[in-house]
């Protein structure tokens, strides 16, 4: 390989190929990325990139290294937006500042009570359930259900009694 007269590390020279490349590789890198300041950004790393590898390219191969750089440099910035992307595509995880052991305990209440819930007659299960998850009187209960206040008074007590044999003091 024989090396060029004028290596791109003489001034003038670099000087030389700036002026007769830059234009035309700022112009390709505008066509791809659509943003002037960022193809700017991409031709001076380019040509930063010559003149520090400039004893190693010839002179003639400098436009295509140049543009070898320059789209490297692009499609390394795109990767690098992509991954930003996805991560914040994936959003805040929900930490929570309870310990593992708590986390467990309190998975296996839940669990206990369904069961608990799910083994109650079906009469004190509806009274139960009108109670404490919609929020309704006593006497709205006997009027939903047609029986007196005392009979939805007496499957309350029987199944918060079953409740806490079962799993415990609620």
């Amino acid at each position: 390989m024989k090396q060029s007269l004028n290596p791109v590390c003489q001034p003038d020279v670099f000087e030389n190929v700036f002026n007769t490349h830059a234009k035309s590789l700022r112009n390709y890198l505008y066509y791809k990325c659509g943003d002037k300041d960022l193809a700017e950004d991409f031709v001076q790393e380019s040509f930063i990139k010559l003149w520090d590898n400039c004893a190693k390219v010839l002179l003639e191969k400098a436009k295509s290294f140049l543009f070898t750089v320059a789209n490297n440099l692009f499609l390394n910035d795109i990767a690098h937006k992509k991954v930003v992307l996805n991560h914040q595509k994936a959003g805040t995880r929900n930490y929570t500042h309870e310990t593992p052991q708590y986390i467990m305990e309190e998975q296996e209440f839940m669990n206990k009570l369904q069961k608990a819930l799910a083994d109650l007659p079906e009469k004190q299960r509806e009274v139960f359930l009108l109670n404490r998850i919609d929020k309704k009187k006593y006497k709205e209960i006997a009027e939903m259900v047609g029986i007196s206040v005392k009979a939805v008074e007496k499957r309350m007590s029987a199944a918060l009694k079953s409740l806490r044999k079962k799993i415990g003091d609620i």
